[in-house]
């Protein structure tokens, strides 16, 4: 426990430098108004197409989504149990979902938007959001994202063991502007 608030504290100093290394933005200007932020990205996978119809292909205009992880770790830190710590990142996701689809609705490259991906180790609950599961085809690039996201992994659950972190693997959550708008623009 002391370990991972070591962790815990070091990352809050560390995370503002990432922050301005990987070009995030906020969704709005009040950072508390969600719990994700973005980028603008151009998709490298294989052609993806999704329940919708919607084509994915290489080099389309996503919206690349990331949590802001020390944020929910924080707000989940007093949460002993597991249940109701998925259950409260789940609603801060689906809370949030609606000023993403602001935020592409009001950027200035909106047309040219074809949806938005974010990539995870821990892809429960996704369908609900919408979202659709894609497992990138690269295993250098699913190596350095697991070893990547394993990090948060450790911070976020109170019990690891190593087989519970083999049997999770790097996926892609993707879902097309359309259904984003149609699911959650008010």
């Amino acid at each position: 426990m002391l370990i991972r608030l070591v962790f815990l504290s070091f990352w809050r100093y560390i995370d503002p430098i990432y922050f301005s290394l990987t070009r995030l933005q906020y969704l709005c200007s009040d950072q508390g108004k969600g719990i994700f932020r973005v980028r603008l990205t151009r998709y490298k996978g294989k052609n993806v197409v999704l329940s919708d119809g919607s084509e994915i292909c290489k080099n389309d205009l996503l919206v690349k989504i990331h949590l802001h992880n020390i944020k929910v770790i924080k707000d989940c830190t007093h949460m002993k149990n597991e249940l109701l710590k998925g259950k409260a990142v789940f609603k801060m996701v689906l809370d949030s979902m609606p000023h993403l689809a602001s935020y592409i609705y009001n950027h200035p490259s909106e047309e040219k938007i074809k949806g938005i991906i974010g990539i995870t180790l821990i892809n429960r609950g996704y369908k609900r959001l919408g979202f659709e599961c894609i497992r990138p085809e690269s295993k250098l690039y699913k190596q350095f994202k697991k070893l990547t996201q394993v990090f948060i992994y450790v911070l976020s659950h109170p019990t690891i063991s190593v087989e519970n972190i083999k049997k999770h693997h790097p996926v892609y959550l993707m879902m097309s502007k359309e259904k984003l708008m149609e699911k959650y623009k008010n």
